[in-house]
């Protein structure tokens, strides 16, 4: 694209100014949870770029990580990889990657009015399988649907993909905090995704017809997809890559997850959060998000009490009888009350510090994820 097209692509879609990315952590430069995790055979948010939704069915076993093999002018990759083959799909076995959108960052789309915008997905994208892939717009609003295809046409090496849906005069999306849309890569689909005709335009979500001609990157061990550098924009033509700073990009993203990474320390004992002592085997303390979070968000640890203690202002640490939790009254989207006990030994009323219990494996996060 030459750069006069490039300027007029950008005042004809009306996103000259900043945040024209409708994705968040498209360059998949922040990974909050970790960046590699393994053995994975169902759904959920895993240990590889942030807001990116790893959905599997029960069609084989997979890693995904944070990959540094990235085209020129990216630094990281979100990388999934087959180590269980599922040569056989069953009906309902289905793998994607997805991203979910709040309807509140989606009204400039004028869904459901005759002034609907059309959408510009594009992306950079590497696989050791060729083939057809499919990529769904799914409005959970209104029970519709968009899919288009893509082509992987050479294994293992960097293509550029720009799709483009057009606008939806049937149904406006809600203008609040709660999923409207949601972005979806498949990359493996049973009949039940695949025995009807791709919807190529908007219509009322049909299973059958949302990945029809899907390739199975279930196949074979050692199969790989890799993805990044995606931008969903308002308009009818890709424009290119909205580079943000990392501060920025970690910032989106802290509004959905949090996780405390205490720079402070002595040795393994990281230090989460200043408390004040309730009883003799109790302690609170308010904890400030570093940004306001989707909604009043869930407390996240290793699920061991022994992993956390509570340090006594008067010296001495004590190994906490359960795992930290959000309690009492006040918690919201801007900050939680962190509640941790202990067996006994606490002077109520004294301040007292939330840590961990002599390792570097345990953390404190917070989820208001959709």
């Amino acid at each position: 694209m030459s750069k006069a097209a490039q300027l007029a692509a950008l005042i004809g879609s009306g996103q000259a100014q900043g945040d024209k990315n409708l994705i968040i952590n498209g360059g998949m430069a922040v990974a909050q949870r970790g960046t590699s995790q393994t053995g994975i055979t169902g759904g959920g948010y895993k240990k590889a770029p942030d807001r990116y939704n790893f959905n599997v069915e029960t069609a084989g076993t997979w890693t995904v990580s944070q990959s540094t093999t990235a085209p020129e002018g990216f630094s990281n990759s979100y990388k999934v990889e087959c180590t269980t083959a599922d040569a056989s799909l069953a009906a309902s076995d289905v793998v994607r990657l997805r991203q979910r959108i709040e309807g509140q960052n989606l009204q400039q789309l004028k869904k459901g009015t005759s002034n609907a915008e059309s959408v510009t997905l594009s992306f950079y994208v590497r696989s050791s399988k060729t083939g057809t892939y499919i990529v769904q717009l799914k409005d959970q609003d209104n029970s519709r649907h968009i899919a288009k295809s893509y082509n992987i046409t050479s294994a293992n090496t960097w293509q550029y993909v720009s799709i483009t849906y057009d606008g939806d005069t049937t149904g406006s999306l809600d203008n609040d905090n709660a999923e409207s849309l949601g972005l979806q890569f498949f990359l493996a689909a049973g009949s039940n995704f695949t025995s009807g005709t791709l919807d190529t335009s908007w219509a009322t979500t049909t299973t059958a017809n949302s990945a029809v001609g899907q390739v199975n990157l279930a196949d074979a061990v050692g199969n790989e997809w890799y993805i990044t550098g995606v931008q969903f924009e308002v308009g009818e033509v890709a424009t290119p890559f909205e580079q943000e700073s990392f501060a920025e990009t970690l910032r989106k993203c802290q509004r959905y997850y949090h996780k405390i990474n205490s720079a402070t320390g002595n040795g393994n004992y990281l230090r989460y959060n200043l408390q004040r002592n309730t009883s003799s085997t109790g302690t609170a303390g308010s904890y400030h998000m570093p940004v306001t979070m989707r909604s009043t968000p869930s407390v996240e640890t290793t699920g061991t009490a022994s992993n956390y203690a509570i340090a006594n202002v008067t010296g001495g640490n004590t190994a906490c009888s359960s795992t930290p939790a959000i309690g009492g009254d006040g918690s919201g989207p801007d900050l939680v009350n962190l509640e941790a006990s202990v067996a006994s030994g606490l002077t109520s009323g004294q301040a007292s510090q939330l840590m961990s219990n002599n390792n570097k494996t345990s953390y404190i996060a917070f989820s208001a994820e959709l």
